[in-house]
């Protein structure tokens, strides 16, 4: 029979099984998969590859990531997500001229080429294009629409704006871009979108 304090070092046991998750290997592994993005794209991309570059198990990644479409995502992610947040310059339209700059130097560098590679490939591949969606594309969205709210509140822009509509007016032409290369893609481009885009949408 079990007394209470035996009951408690088995509990301490048990929770104590399993080594935590090291921030460390998480970088690694990150750093690895991004790194081998720009080597040889997201068709190319293995999990044995991340593991052998990051000298981790293969089961020390698939604890993390269950699928490669997710671990591709989170490398693109962790590296360039810092690069392109919103900044609050008190002016609605500057922030949106600003961060679309950051975004079309993103697309001008050779991350570019791993952005439009997931894109493509994201089309044959549903988990792909899903962790695109939902950790890419959702959260830019997210924020660009707090951006229209705020401009709404200080009375820079109409109220009733459809979001929406107007997010996708904006970047819907750099993506274009990005992927067909039919014209560059420049500040000037950029300049041009919104002051048509938000130059429409205020008071």
């Amino acid at each position: 029979m079990s007394t209470p304090k035996t009951q408690k070092a088995k509990t301490l046991v048990k929770a104590g099984r399993g080594r935590p998750r090291s921030p460390e290997t998480r970088e690694k592994i990150l750093k690895a998969a991004y790194e081998m993005l720009n080597e040889v794209g997201f068709m190319d991309l293995t999990i044995e590859g991340v593991a052998a570059r990051a000298e981790v198990g293969k089961p020390t990644i698939y604890r993390r990531w269950k699928t490669k479409s997710a671990l591709a995502m989170d490398a693109f992610l962790e590296a360039v997500t810092p690069e392109i947040a919103f900044l609050d310059t008190g002016s609605v339209k500057e922030d949106f001229r600003e961060q679309m700059q950051k975004i079309v130097q993103l697309m001008n560098s050779p991350r570019g080429e791993v952005l439009a590679n997931v894109i493509g490939c994201g089309q044959a591949d549903e988990e792909l294009i899903a962790a695109f969606r939902d950790n890419w594309l959702t959260p830019r969205r997210e924020d660009a629409k707090r951006i229209f709210q705020r401009g709404v509140k200080r009375g820079e822009l109409r109220p009733g704006i459809d979001a929406e509509v107007a997010i996708d007016a904006l970047y819907s032409p750099l993506f274009y871009r990005l992927l067909l290369k039919h014209q560059p893609l420049t500040n000037e481009f950029v300049d041009e979108l919104v002051d048509v885009v938000i130059g429409g949408l205020e008071n």
